[in-house]
């Protein structure tokens, strides 16, 4: 399955499909629940958020294994993480996406600035930069397809 590549330009041609009235083809999460979440995770791949490990150490090679397939995000897939009640950050959807486009435009200069840099996936383990624009692009198509954008 292609996903999309790991760009702001990529990601903004679809979230500007969205708005705070679209409904998710699944789950639970209205469009401004999902683009926090978006961000959420924008934020544990440089550290700024800090999670444990929740797989045992020995399945995340076969935890990595599945993130470099071609193997799309299940559906439904409910994680420690991301709870279901959650209270909305943001004021709006816009000021969501904004708070989306800042978390990226860190993302990539923190890698610019830490090229070796890893940093901790609850299910996945320690990854580099290649493998954290792997799990963004897997993680947004995902998103992106729930709510009809793609």
């Amino acid at each position: 399955m292609p996903f999309i590549q790991p760009d702001l330009e990529t990601f903004l041609h679809y979230l500007n499909k969205l708005d705070a009235s679209t409904k998710p083809l699944w789950g639970k999460m209205n469009a401004q629940r999902m683009v926090e979440h978006l961000s959420d995770v924008i934020y544990m791949s440089t550290g700024t958020e800090q999670f444990e490990l929740l797989i045992p150490e020995e399945k995340v090679e076969k935890a990595k294994a599945w993130l470099a397939s071609d193997k799309p995000m299940p559906k439904e897939f409910n994680v420690p993480f991301a709870p279901e009640e959650y209270t909305l950050r943001n004021e709006e959807l816009e000021l969501a996406v904004d708070e989306f486009v800042d978390a990226w435009l860190v993302y990539e200069e923190y890698y610019a600035s830490n090229p070796g840099k890893e940093n901790l996936h609850p299910f996945y383990g320690y990854l580099n930069k290649v493998e954290w624009d792997r799990i963004h692009s897997k993680h947004f198509t995902h998103h992106f397809e729930q709510f009809g954008l793609m």
